[in-house]
């Protein structure tokens, strides 16, 4: 995989970025340098990347904003690079789209390993094949636990970040269930429940963007009101009995 992934690494500190560079190429990536956003953008203009470490904080238009231009053109997928002191940045970037992030100072061989996962997560193959999915089928839906894949009732692969599929896989596992907000931070996120406690409501509203007719009066994920969310379909469990 790594042979043939090209990274676009967006930081404003040459003496962060430059080194980093070096140490990805000895690894086998392809990798492009940008000392901010004007440019980060200029080049994906031109050229399409496999995946993009973004650092938050940078002069002009910060990471975020840039986070935010990436997940609305597709469906590259974006790690975040940190500062310790910025959680509630890693919470809105997380929302907003972003894969995962890693937290400065970070250990280069960690921040490969997590490449590697998200790309994993995030490989297209829109003709692919697969007899041997394991997870669930939903009103046509289908969510593949392995390879973190969502697919539409085209065929068609459906961009969906780490903390979307996390979710969708809670409602796929408690299909019927009513479930509250607490509830959904715990089963998705265990104990980094307490980075995502504002942003549940985000993440259901752009799934249902995704997999709702109509997100506006959704028939699949929907809202009970006073008891929290549900999947309001039978689910089938690919590799197993069915869930509802």
């Amino acid at each position: 995989m790594t042979d043939s992934a090209h990274i676009l690494l967006v930081d404003d500190e040459p003496s962060l970025r430059e080194p980093l560079a070096e140490y990805l190429v000895g690894q086998g990536f392809a990798v492009t340098e940008a000392g901010d956003a004007a440019k980060a953008r200029s080049l994906m203009r031109d050229q399409r990347f496999s995946i993009i470490l973004l650092d938050i904080m940078m002069p002009g238009e910060d990471g975020l904003s840039l986070c935010r231009h990436v997940a609305a053109q597709g469906d590259t997928p974006v790690i975040l690079i940190t500062a310790k002191g910025e959680a509630m940045d890693r919470i809105i970037g997380l929302e907003i789209g972003a894969d995962d992030y890693v937290v400065k100072p970070f250990n280069p061989r960690e921040l490969v390993a997590r490449i590697k996962t998200v790309l994993r997560r995030s490989s297209r193959a829109p003709n692919e094949v697969d007899d041997n999915i394991q997870g669930y089928a939903f009103d046509g839906w289908t969510l593949d636990i392995v390879k973190r894949r969502l697919t539409d009732p085209d065929g068609a692969l459906v961009p969906i970040s780490t903390a979307e599929f996390k979710l969708l896989q809670v409602f796929a596992e408690h299909a019927g269930h009513v479930l509250n907000r607490d509830q959904l931070l715990d089963l998705a996120h265990g104990r980094e429940a307490h980075l995502f406690d504002r942003a549940i409501d985000n993440q259901i509203s752009r799934l249902r963007k995704k997999v709702e007719v109509d997100n506006r009066s959704p028939k699949l994920l929907k809202t009970v009101w006073g008891g929290g969310y549900t999947l309001a379909a039978k689910v089938r469990r690919l590799d197993g009995p069915d869930t509802q």
